[in-house]
């Protein structure tokens, strides 16, 4: 089972991900999204399409950025439409 956390909490875990570019994608409802808000980012991958972002909010602390999906990615990257993955300091085991 994948698992990703940040800050003593479980952001995500599932064993359906996708690995893509060496990022575990999480399927959309194994994503805990009490701890995701909204990020107004967004960075463009040439065969996956627009990417949209979300910090992670734990109590007070706020991990800018830290999470991406892509609601409607090119073709290419259907197979990862609304998946989750994360970085900056997120802890993701396989």
């Amino acid at each position: 089972m994948a698992v990703a956390k940040w800050n003593g909490v479980i952001l995500a875990e599932s064993d359906a991900v996708k690995e893509i570019e060496g990022n575990l994608y999480f399927p959309p409802d194994s994503v805990n999204r009490e701890y995701l808000r909204e990020s107004d980012t967004r960075s463009t991958c040439p065969w996956k399409g627009l990417g949209y972002y979300y910090d992670i909010v734990v109590g007070d602390e706020v991990n800018e950025d830290a999470a991406w999906y892509y609601p409607e990615p090119k073709p290419a990257a259907k197979e990862i439409t609304g998946y989750v993955a994360f970085w900056k300091g997120v802890e993701v085991t396989p």
